[in-house]
């Protein structure tokens, strides 16, 4: 089970220091308490910014589409090979259902740089694009295996990303703090009065309402959901998340998959997997970990909207009554 650490200094009464700004084509919110009162939002904006010129693939100059153009990368930054560790550790626990090279299938459906017409997408042709296995990489550099094989790490990425300006900030000596980027959180330590953070999860049909709050300490929270990143084509809707298994949309049950971690990276790479993996596989593989906790938001067969969390957030998480 894994629980929730408390800082165990107990909270005084430093300033909290608020910064927001924008990043990876989201937003970021950060709070943090500080008895010297620094702002760090220029350091803050520069990591981000290099972290872009890493693995955005909204930049042409980022290291991830140098790699997609090429056979073989030299890493230039200290952030593409811990995402490849750690994307082959999630590909490996979930036999497949998180895989970053997912790269062909997801911009020829239509949620790549280039928009494309998801209907015209020959799927079957690309799935032989798609496996991790298809690639190496060390703490240097990473190669194809396959030629034509591309990376995609939005699922991953942003999460990475707040575990980063998280140490950061731990590097200054900074242990009570809350780094939200693009709805992925890491909290730690306690607010005054040694009060917990509190994070909100999105109601997954009532766009900016809340379905439930949770308390955070210690602990990193990530939300993949079928909402937020979907459109409509010929009356037909396409959602982002897709199987790299079978190139497909799959339906599910599934609303919204938030995962608790001990950082955000393992979060964020789980609740994509999650999401393609479905309910009850997901309710399953959770029963047998010791370090991920997770809320699930789903339609049941009656087609009510109903939720499971897992033991460990029981008491942490508060469902807001007719959200």
């Amino acid at each position: 089970m894994l629980v929730p650490a408390v800082n165990a200094k107990s909270a005084g009464n430093e300033p909290m220091i608020s910064i927001s700004g924008e990043a990876q084509g989201t937003t970021y919110h950060i709070k943090y308490f500080d008895r010297q009162k620094r702002d760090f939002k220029v350091q803050i904006d520069s990591i981000l910014a290099d972290f872009d010129k890493c693995l955005s693939l909204y930049r042409k100059d980022s290291e991830i589409v140098v790699f997609n153009n090429n056979t073989v990368h030299k890493f230039q930054s200290p952030y593409f090979f811990p995402v490849l560790n750690k994307s082959k550790e999630i590909y490996k626990a979930t036999s497949g259902a998180f895989d970053p090279t997912i790269m062909p299938l997801t911009e020829a459906l239509g949620f790549g740089a280039r928009r494309t017409d998801p209907e015209l997408a020959n799927v079957d042709s690309l799935l032989q694009y798609v496996g991790f296995e298809k690639i190496s990489f060390n703490a240097d550099s990473v190669t194809k295996i396959k030629a034509g094989v591309r990376l995609d790490m939005n699922g991953i990425a942003q999460g990475y990303s707040v575990d980063i300006v998280s140490a950061f900030l731990r590097s200054r000596d900074i242990d009570r703090f809350m780094v939200e980027i693009g709805g992925e959180v890491v909290c730690s330590g306690v607010k005054h009065d040694n009060l917990p953070w509190t994070a909100g999860i999105e109601n997954p049909l009532k766009r900016g309402a809340l379905f439930a709050t949770v308390k955070l300490a210690g602990l990193a929270m990530t939300t993949a959901g079928n909402y937020n990143n979907h459109f409509t084509r010929n009356g037909r809707v396409f959602n982002h998340i897709i199987n790299p298994k079978t190139g497909s949309m799959e339906e599910t049950s599934l609303l919204s998959v938030t995962v608790f971690s001990k950082d955000a990276i393992t979060a964020d790479g789980y609740d994509t997997a999650f999401f393609v993996m479905g309910l009850e596989a997901t309710k399953q593989f959770l029963s047998q970990q010791n370090d991920l906790e997770a809320y699930l938001i789903y339609t049941d067969e009656k087609g009510k909207v109903s939720s499971y969390v897992t033991e460990g957030m029981q008491e942490l998480i508060k469902e807001i009554p007719n959200p």
